[in-house]
């Protein structure tokens, strides 16, 4: 009995469910299709514990492999405070709050396109250099 192929989407759901069962906090979906090659979407949780970063992760194992998905790689394990978790098309993040702030994985992938100017006026000849002219005025 084989199992049909479940898309990117509907894997973000699982293991959102999974991560929700539980209680992991502050889910945050980020789709990357636009922005990296390796997967459509990372899904970044909080854990209050490295216990329970663990059960998060053999949560979503343990539900997505009812669906058929292996997972392709699993890293930090134990007693680590961030595991990942490769499902191919979903990367899954379960950290504590401490190494969710200091590695700040939502700035990284979501900065990247706040931070693009609309109009690329910071870019254009005319202002490429106003911060050093800005630099010279005052000294």
């Amino acid at each position: 009995m084989s199992k049909q192929k479940i898309n990117g989407e509907e894997l973000v759901n699982l293991a959102k469910s999974a991560l929700e069962d539980v209680k992991a906090q502050d889910i945050q979906v980020i789709d990357v299709r636009e922005k990296h090659s390796l997967t459509d979407y990372m899904i970044i949780a909080t854990g209050t514990s490295n216990r329970q970063i663990n059960a998060m992760a053999e949560k979503v194992r343990e539900i997505v492999k009812l669906q058929g998905v292996q997972p392709l790689g699993e890293e930090g394990k134990g007693d680590s405070d961030w595991v990942l978790l490769d499902l191919n098309d979903v990367i899954v993040h379960m950290m504590t709050a401490a190494a969710r702030q200091f590695y700040d994985l939502e700035r990284l992938w979501l900065g990247a396109e706040q931070s693009r100017s609309a109009d690329g006026k910071h870019h254009s000849p005319e202002n490429a250099h106003s911060y050093s002219e800005n630099l010279k005025d005052r000294g």
